[in-house]
Order: C-alpha cells, then structure tokens, then sequence
C-alpha cells in the first residue's frame, strides 16, 4: 500500500509556508513578488497596469505553489485571507490535481509551532 503524504499551506497573499511533518526541516517559504514597491511603481504608471501586474504575479505565486503540492496526496489549505480560497479554486480546474484531497480551512496568524500543530490535528 502506498503511504499518504500529507502537505499544510498556512498562507496570505504575500507568503506561503509548507509544513510537511514527515520529514524533519522540509518546512519552506515562498513568497509572493507582488510587494508594496512593485504596487507603487505600477501604480504610478496606472491603476489598471497594477491590476494586471497583481494578477500575473498572484498567477506565478499560485503555480509556485502547485508545482510542490504535485508530490502529496492531502493537502490543507489554510490562513487568515482569501488566498487559499482562491488557490483551491485554481487547483480545482487543473486535471493535474484531480487525485490530491484539498481541504480549505479558516485560520489566524499562528507562530510556526501553531501551524505544526494545526497540520498535525488535521491529519490525525
């Protein structure tokens, strides 16, 4: 029988952490490169240049993720913001997924020690 491995993204729009509680220091951060500068700068040239550049940026941080959950079978979703929501409803269109459990799970800042615990009681 193959073994379930089992991935939790505590995220926001700015940053993404994967706890992966089988495997000691795998934890790893991605970031969004969508910032408060790249904002400023594509706002001063117009509003819907910044759009735009929000959405390509949110895309590239959105496949970021994906591409790590490729290698797990459960995944959960969770944070303070909309960003997981709407990552799920990305992952969901994509036919490379179909065979990945996603649950998406309301949560506050938590400290890294919260967000082990959390991944840990969701998979027991």
């Amino acid at each position: 029988m193959k073994t379930e491995k089992n991935l939790g993204i505590w995220m926001d729009h700015s940053t993404a952490n994967l706890i992966d509680l089988e495997i000691q220091n795998a934890n790893k951060t991605i970031d969004s490169k969508f910032n408060f500068n790249t904002k400023e700068e594509a706002l001063s040239r117009s509003e819907n240049l910044m759009h735009n550049k929000r959405q390509q940026m949110n895309d590239a941080y959105y496949k970021q993720i994906a591409n790590a959950i490729l290698n797990y079978n459960n995944v959960v979703l969770f944070g303070p913001t909309n960003a997981k929501t709407e990552l799920y409803n990305v992952l969901k269109k994509d036919l490379h997924f179909k065979d990945v459990k996603i649950d998406v799970e309301p949560a506050d800042k938590m400290t890294d020690h919260e967000k082990s615990a959390f991944v840990k009681k969701h998979f027991e």
